[in-house]
């Protein structure tokens, strides 16, 4: 598929409950990063973002892959914006991956193959739920190409330097279960169940306080950038920003008695 075949259902979005699903649907070629595609799914999610009905957005693929990485056809042709990496100096590192920045989660549902760019779209969520059929693989050393959408930052933040050192190295194949232990995943479902389960946590985040999920969220953010220790201040000082409005203490006790009920609904 070439820049000039860009067919509406290239990429679905679904909103209900406040969760916006967005999935890559080029499943004839695994998903793999056209620029049509890449064009619609950074529009998909800058509107989700800036959606006042949408709380979190769910990234998926069709079926079978995730994301088979950047279309390699049109990456050789040298006629795609997909071989221009470079950022201009002054541009937000939030806004230096393939997902335009936003305030609201990004769970990566991770149904299949996620190789190279693929593996760097995943990288790029919140947090990721995969299913049993979930593979990773950081190939830019075999194809002969470089990372430029922050993996050789997120990926040893996800599961340590020398593990991440191995995948890059290597490109081997890593699967689900390893992928969980590793801590690049937070859970592992059976694959007709992946979708039903991240939708679950969707709405468990949609049922906190909005604004300070996001405020959170930003404040994680904040902090990556910096050192340890400047991080600690990082959260001090939004911490004192957010408390200095006024606390409404009936509204924090009411909220605490619905935790202590939840909780124990959870745990028994």
């Amino acid at each position: 598929m070439t820049d000039t075949d860009t067919p509406d259902d290239l990429v679905l979005v679904d909103t209900t409950d406040r969760i916006a699903t967005i999935t890559l649907n080029r499943p004839q070629a695994r998903n793999a990063l056209s620029g049509a595609l890449l064009s619609r799914l950074r529009a998909a999610v800058a509107a989700a973002q800036a959606d006042d009905a949408v709380d979190v957005l769910v990234l998926t693929g069709a079926d079978p892959a995730f994301c088979a990485g950047l279309d390699l056809k049109e990456l050789g042709s040298g006629r795609s914006g997909l071989a221009s990496p470079a950022p201009a100096p002054d541009t937000p590192v939030a806004d230096r991956g393939p997902l335009p920045a936003g305030p609201k989660p990004v769970i990566g549902a991770i149904n299949g193959a996620a190789i190279t760019g693929g593996f760097e779209l995943a990288l790029a969520c919140d947090f990721l739920v995969a299913s049993e059929r979930a593979r990773f693989a950081d190939t830019h050393a075999r194809v002969g190409i470089q990372p430029w959408w922050g993996l050789t930052v997120l990926l040893p933040q996800a599961i340590g330097y020398r593990r991440a050192r191995e995948m890059s190295a290597t490109g081997n194949f890593c699967d689900a279960a390893t992928a969980l232990a590793w801590g690049l995943v937070n859970h592992v479902v059976p694959h007709d169940d992946l979708l039903p389960f991240t939708r679950g946590l969707a709405a468990d985040i949609v049922s906190s306080d909005q604004r300070a999920v996001r405020r959170i969220y930003a404040t994680y953010h904040a902090g990556s950038l910096v050192t340890a220790g400047d991080a600690w201040l990082v959260e001090s000082d939004a911490a004192a920003a957010w408390q200095g409005r006024g606390l409404d203490a009936a509204e924090i006790e009411r909220r605490r008695g619905a935790i202590a009920d939840r909780g124990r609904q959870q745990l028994g």
